[in-house]
C-alpha cells in the first residue's frame, strides 16, 4: 500500500498542476512548444520548475545463455516509476537542481504481466518498494553551445535487505552521469537527439556478502561500469506533437581484478524502439513509447518496455 500510495501521489500532483494552469492550456499556433524546446539538452531559467513522473513495464520470457543464444525462461515483470523535480538556480540558465526517486515492483516464475501493477511484496515470486533516491544537478558547461549539457546523479539505495528474495533492484551506491547532445534541422521539423551515459556501481563484493543476512543477487553489478549509448530521431508533425525512433547499445562491465573475489561479468544489449509526445497545455506533456531488445549477451533479457510519461514544465 505504502508503494502504491509513492505512486499515486505524483499523479495527483500532476493532475492539480494540469487543473490549476488550465486557463493556459490555449497554446497558440506558430509557437515552439516545450515539446520541442525543452529536451534534456535543454535547462531551466531560474525559478522554472520540471517534474517528470515516468512509468515502464519491462516483461520477458526469453534472455541470452552464458553466449548470445536465446533461451526460453518464465515470464519477468519489472516495472519501475521514476519521478524527476527539477528547477533553475542560476540567473543565466545554466544550472539545475533536483531530487529523483524510484519505485520498483517486480515479479517472477511465469506470472502475469499485470500482476506487478499489486504491488505485492511476498518476498517469494513478487518484491515492491521505495528503491532508490538521488539528488541531482543539471549543468551547461560551454555558454555559447546551448544544446549540450550533462546531469550527474548519485542514487542511494534504501530499500530493505532481504536475504534470498527475489531480485528488487541493485543494491549499489550509483553515480551516474548523462550527456545530452540535440540538433534541430529540416525547417525545425526534425531533431536528432544523441546521449551517452557513463555509469558506476560501488558496493560490497558479491562473494563478500553473507548469504544469511545479505541479499547476494541484488550485489551483481557492484564494482562495475554501464556504458549506454542512445540516439534519438524525432519529426513534429505539428509544432505540439512529436513521433520518434531510437536505438541504444549498452555495455556492462564489471572492472574487478579477475583474481580478486568481485564481480568479474559483463554484458550488453541492442534496443529499438518508437514512440510520441504530445503537448496537452502550455504546462502539461504526455509520452508513450515502446522498446524491444533485439539482442545480447550473457544472460541478458530479450523483452519488451512499454513505457508512460507526463511532465509538467511552469
Amino acid at each position: 500500500m505504502r508503494s502504491i500510495t509513492l505512486v499515486l501521489a505524483p499523479v495527483i500532483f500532476i493532475l492539480t498542476a494540469y487543473l490549476g494552469l488550465a486557463q493556459d492550456t490555449a497554446v497558440q499556433s506558430g509557437r515552439s512548444s516545450n515539446v520541442q524546446t525543452y529536451t534534456p539538452s535543454k535547462l531551466l531559467g531560474p525559478g522554472q520548475w520540471d517534474i517528470k513522473f515516468f512509468n515502464s513495464l519491462y516483461t520477458q520470457t526469453r534472455q541470452t545463455e552464458g553466449g548470445s543464444k536465446a533461451v526460453d525462461i518464465p515470464r519477468q515483470t519489472f516495472f519501475t516509476n521514476t519521478t524527476e523535480v527539477y528547477t533553475g538556480i542560476s540567473a543565466t540558465s545554466r544550472i539545475n537542481v533536483g531530487l529523483v526517486f524510484q519505485v520498483r515492483a517486480n515479479t517472477y516464475n511465469g506470472a502475469k504481466a499485470w500482476r506487478a501493477f499489486n504491488f505485492e511484496d511476498n518476498q517469494v515470486d513478487a518484491r515492491s518498494g521505495l528503491t532508490t533516491l538521488a539528488p541531482s544537478i543539471r549543468i551547461q558547461p560551454f555558454a555559447n553551445v546551448g544544446n549540450f549539457s550533462f546531469t550527474s546523479s548519485l542514487f542511494f539505495p534504501v530499500f530493505e535487505d532481504v536475504p534470498n528474495a527475489p531480485y528488487l533492484d541493485k543494491r549499489s551506491l550509483f553515480w551516474e552521469t548523462k550527456f545530452f547532445y540535440d540538433r534541430t534541422f529540416g525547417a525545425n521539423k526534425w531533431q536528432l537527439f544523441t546521449e551517452v551515459d557513463l555509469g558506476f556501481n560501488f558496493g560490497e563484493k558479491r562473494a563478500n556478502a553473507n548469504p544469511l543476512t545479505e541479499n547476494i543477487g541484488e550485489r551483481f553489478a557492484n564494482q562495475s561500469m554501464v556504458v549506454p549509448l542512445s540516439v534519438f530521431l524525432s519529426y513534429f508533425p505539428s509544432f505540439r506533437s512529436t513521433v520518434f525512433v531510437s536505438g541504444q547499445q549498452s555495455f556492462f562491465i564489471g572492472y574487478d581484478n579477475p583474481d580478486a573475489t568481485g564481480n568479474n561479468f559483463s554484458q550488453n544489449y541492442t534496443a529499438l524502439g518508437l514512440g510520441g509526445k504530445y503537448q496537452l497545455t502550455d504546462a502539461l506533456n504526455i509520452e508513450l513509447s515502446y522498446n524491444n531488445f533485439v539482442r545480447g549477451s550473457n544472460f541478458q533479457g530479450l523483452g519488451e518496455t512499454f513505457s508512460l510519461g507526463l511532465r509538467v514544465l511552469f
